[in-house]
């Protein structure tokens, strides 16, 4: 008796062992069901709205359920991208709630981006590199800032992340991939250059059959672009010639040598100083443990490098947004040097001194975080993001400023910014009847006068107030602070915290 008792395990033994013996597709499901949990408690939490690109999918898949060719050739318009219009075209369904649903659809995709890294750390250097990947992913609040306002990139990263974790289970795997770097193509050309990469990858050893099957899904999301641009606006290469006129008239397009400094500053800033030297050493790292199951993702991150050095060369955008895809995978190799260890014999020398090496990174990567991150910043941004647009929705929407719009037909606001807000909110004004007060001021640098005599003949004007200023009046090149003066001739009619309205209808 003494002997069964002096032997039997305490309680917290006794759980602790059932928590191990756990198997690890249990603890995955766990760690996805809390993920998201607490995604839906942020959403819920800060009920942000789209940015600018997603609002204008929103619109533009609006056109095409009431069967109307949007038009892209809105005063600087974003890029169009087919799968975010798609999108918008569902998300306008529910109405005014497509806005809100249109943000979850961005949150749902950092869900499932931080998935499919764990998932492909696990894959390729085993789970303790997985869930620190998962983890470095989940603490870049950069991303999960961009998540919650709904950017398109979101959803892009999460399709090529998958599409790496498809190759990797199976190697030459074909559609499966294909069809997520299609879908991703769909949202940005980068993924049309890792599609032709993966064509000539799979290439060796497939049929005939095989290879045009291959090929065609390959060049699915390039033909569905550019058939898109052709239907609309009846120039093929539409979103290419005039994305980079934009870019240039926004002055966002550098040389050469300052693209390649961008990718380091941009990186920088997407994933932090530690962990980009850890990715640096994690790297060469991962090549020594398992060379074969880290050429994947290292392969496709150099590419993604390479297509933002190369669109950035030949005169598009230069903006930190175009890295997140590369920047994403390279948490994966910081992950490899901090978890990497765990692929090691244990009690070995090699196994202790890589053990300490990370405890000094995270060690940095801590007091780094402690000193310059500052999360009340992030919530405000939020919180303003939300109360520019409902302050927009409620001075739009009060009746005095309702029958005026009525009366004059015609609303400006002082540049691009909050144009697609108004269209959304307006719902039933003309994409021609809400124009910006810069355009205005650039056509008479130009020569012509329409737009400014349409304004002033009898109009709506929208001037936004304290911190919306610097949010969305004068925030890009060309933007002027004149087009905040009230015009002659127009009285105050109504005004929040955040807008003024101006008419003389």
């Amino acid at each position: 008796m003494e002997s069964a008792i002096s032997t039997r395990r305490a309680p917290g033994s006794i759980r602790l062992a059932a928590l191990r013996r756990r198997p690890l597709k249990g603890w995955a499901a766990i760690g996805l069901a809390v993920m998201c949990v607490g995604a839906l408690f942020g959403y819920l939490a800060f009920p942000t709205y789209p940015t600018y690109d997603s609002f204008y999918a929103l619109l533009w898949g609006r056109d095409l359920l009431h069967l109307h060719l949007p038009d892209f050739r809105v005063y600087r318009g974003p890029t169009e991208h087919p799968l975010a219009i798609a999108f918008g075209a569902l998300c306008s369904i529910f109405g005014d709630g497509g806005a809100r649903l249109m943000v979850l659809g961005s949150i749902a995709s950092f869900v499932a981006a931080v998935a499919g890294l764990y998932r492909l750390g696990r894959l390729c250097f085993g789970p303790v590199v997985g869930v620190l990947a998962a983890l470095l992913l989940l603490s870049r609040f950069f991303v999960e800032n961009l998540a919650a306002q709904g950017y398109l990139d979101i959803s892009y990263i999460a399709l090529i992340v998958w599409a790496i974790v498809l190759e990797v289970e199976r190697p030459r795997r074909g559609a499966a991939v294909f069809l997520a770097l299609a879908a991703a193509g769909l949202l940005r050309p980068d993924a049309w250059v890792l599609s032709g990469a993966y064509w000539l990858w799979c290439y060796p050893g497939a049929g005939n059959r095989t290879r045009l099957r291959n090929l065609a899904l390959a060049a699915a999301a390039p033909v569905i672009w550019v058939a898109l641009d052709g239907i609309v606006t009846g120039n093929p290469l539409y979103s290419l010639t005039a994305t980079a006129g934009l870019a240039q008239e926004l002055e966002r397009t550098k040389g050469i040598s300052a693209v390649v400094t961008s990718m380091w500053t941009f990186t920088e800033r997407i994933d932090k100083l530690p962990v980009m030297l850890g990715a640096l050493a994690g790297i060469p790292l991962a090549i020594w443990m398992a060379p074969r199951r880290a050429i994947v993702p290292l392969v496709s991150m150099i590419l993604l490098y390479l297509v933002f050095l190369a669109e950035g060369a030949a005169g598009a955008s230069v903006i930190d947004r175009y890295l997140l895809g590369a920047a994403t995978v390279l948490l994966l190799f910081c992950a490899v040097f901090l978890g990497g260890w765990a692929m090691l014999e244990r009690g070995s020398w090699a196994r202790r001194v890589w053990i300490a090496g990370a405890v000094v990174l995270i060690g940095y990567g801590a007091t780094s975080a402690a000193t310059t991150l500052n999360l009340s910043s992030l919530r405000n941004t939020l919180a303003y993001h939300e109360e520019f647009h409902t302050g927009l929705a409620a001075a739009l929407r009060d009746p005095r400023v309702a029958a005026e719009i009525r009366r004059c037909k015609l609303v400006s606001l002082p540049n691009n910014k909050l144009i697609p807000d108004a269209r959304w909110i307006l719902g039933s004004v003309g994409q021609h009847d809400i124009v910006a007060r810069s355009q205005a001021r650039a056509d008479v640098g130009r020569g012509s006068h329409t737009l400014e005599h349409r304004i002033q003949a009898g109009s709506v004007a929208i001037y936004p107030l304290g911190s919306a200023i610097f949010f969305t009046a004068i925030v890009d090149v060309g933007d002027d602070a004149r087009d905040q003066i009230p015009l002659r001739g127009f009285e105050r009619i109504f005004t929040n915290r955040y807008y003024a309205v101006y008419g003389n209808c």
